[in-house]
């Protein structure tokens, strides 16, 4: 059973920084492309970065491009969420999930973890 647990979520002011963590458990982590989402109130859950299984690429947002980066350790099972110049638009909760290569949706998804950004 795989399983994904968030951490690092908070409360923060305008343009200031938080990181996210994502460990996980029980599966091949090297082969998961691995992503970040976030369910705002009253919205969907939307996307927000991807790190490929690789290593080598990664994805993003537009509303993202700039303040957020994605990074894995695969070492530890984890993926990361470094977020920078926090706005009040980007307060959610936040997601990590994971998918198999061949996989046209994802398969794991962790509990998640609330970031509130205070204007």
């Amino acid at each position: 059973q795989v399983q994904l647990v968030e951490s690092g979520g908070g409360l923060v002011q305008a343009g200031g920084s938080l990181r996210l963590s994502c460990a996980t458990s029980g599966g091949n982590f090297n082969s998961y492309n691995m992503a970040w989402f976030r369910q705002a109130p009253g919205k969907e859950r939307a996307f927000v970065a991807l790190s490929h299984w690789s290593g080598h690429s990664t994805y993003y947002a537009d509303s993202v491009k700039g303040r957020f980066t994605i990074s894995r350790d695969n070492a530890k099972n984890s993926v990361y969420l470094q977020m920078n110049s926090l706005r009040s638009e980007d307060t959610a909760v936040y997601y990590c999930a994971a998918r198999k290569p061949t996989s046209s949706q994802y398969n794991y998804w962790g509990q998640g973890t609330q970031v509130t950004v205070s204007s």
